[in-house]
């Protein structure tokens, strides 16, 4: 589910990438929460109910929650509005530390000590590949731009781990979605540009990808700890190579290359390690869960 998840955001960011060339974050954010929130309520209507309450005992966590959505989205957009993909989801890859770090101070979740390692390996493969990105000038707003919405995906991520006890989806979905469409709509009319057919139909996809994204990462981290999925985060480097390719004709460098080889080892490493954590444990407590 992570990897799919993260697949869909890619998908997402090309997406508003060429949205950006014509297009403001406030208007592309405002439009994305829009289509969710009429997705939302027409699947409740047509099966009354579906995905559960949309009250929650934890207005708190959820508003947290909420925040952090919307500023991860415009500084993405804006990120990429400057970055090839590739060079933006570079930026990305610290995720795993701050999520790590962040399990660890405020859910009070073991980290061990393998998932540290590998994800210490996989930031390696990341500066392999942005360091020369650096020292060519790259632009230093979209870097801030990625770094700062990288932070508020992992205290989204982090917050998501926090709600795994309440049950159902549709909260997931309607309170960014509500908060978003309302902090962005006096910009959005600001900025407006009308849409043509093609725009309508990118800014209407958006909304699809990032709902089903959205709650594919939230599901994936109620069944697994940040500890064992943030490695996987670095899926995102083939998947952002691979778009810049095809959609924008942005071959990699040879660094990029490089850099995600070792990415991908991080992944596959970590998750023998992890396994073989886990079957220690299980072992020592007599096969007792």
């Amino acid at each position: 589910m992570l990897m799919a998840g993260i697949g869909l955001f890619g998908i997402l960011d090309a997406n508003s990438k060429i949205l950006s060339a014509e297009h403001s974050a406030a208007q592309a954010i405002f439009l994305r929460h829009a289509t969710l929130l009429l997705l939302l309520f027409l699947l409740r209507a047509a099966a009354r109910g579906l995905g559960g309450p949309l009250a929650t005992a934890h207005p708190f966590l959820h508003g947290l929650r909420a925040v952090a959505m919307l500023f991860s989205g415009v500084l993405f957009f804006l990120a990429f509005r400057h970055l090839p993909l590739a060079d933006g989801y570079l930026v990305f890859f610290t995720a795993p530390f701050m999520t790590l770090v962040m399990a660890a101070l405020f859910l009070r979740e073991r980290v061990p000590r393998a998932a540290w390692l590998w994800s210490g390996v996989g930031f390696g493969g990341v500066m392999l590949a942005l360091w020369p990105q650096l020292g060519q000038g790259g632009s230093v707003f979209g870097f801030a731009c990625a770094l700062l919405g990288t932070l508020c995906y992992a205290i989204n991520i982090t917050v998501n781990r926090g709600l795994r006890g309440e049950p159902g989806i549709a909260r997931l979905v309607f309170w960014p979605s509500l908060f978003g469409l309302l902090a962005t709509a006096p910009f959005a009319g600001l900025h407006w540009v009308a849409p043509d057919a093609e725009a309508w139909a990118r800014f209407l996809s958006n909304g699809v990808l990032a709902g089903a994204a959205t709650i594919l990462l939230a599901l994936a981290f109620r069944h697994a700890s940040p500890a064992r999925l943030a490695p996987f985060e670095f899926i995102a480097l083939p998947w952002s190579v691979t778009l810049d390719l095809l959609v924008f004709g942005n071959a990699p460098g040879l660094e990029v290359l490089l850099g995600g080889a070792v990415v991908v080892l991080a992944c596959v490493m970590s998750e023998r390690a992890v396994a073989r954590a886990a079957r220690e444990r299980q072992g020592m407590s007599g096969g007792k869960t």
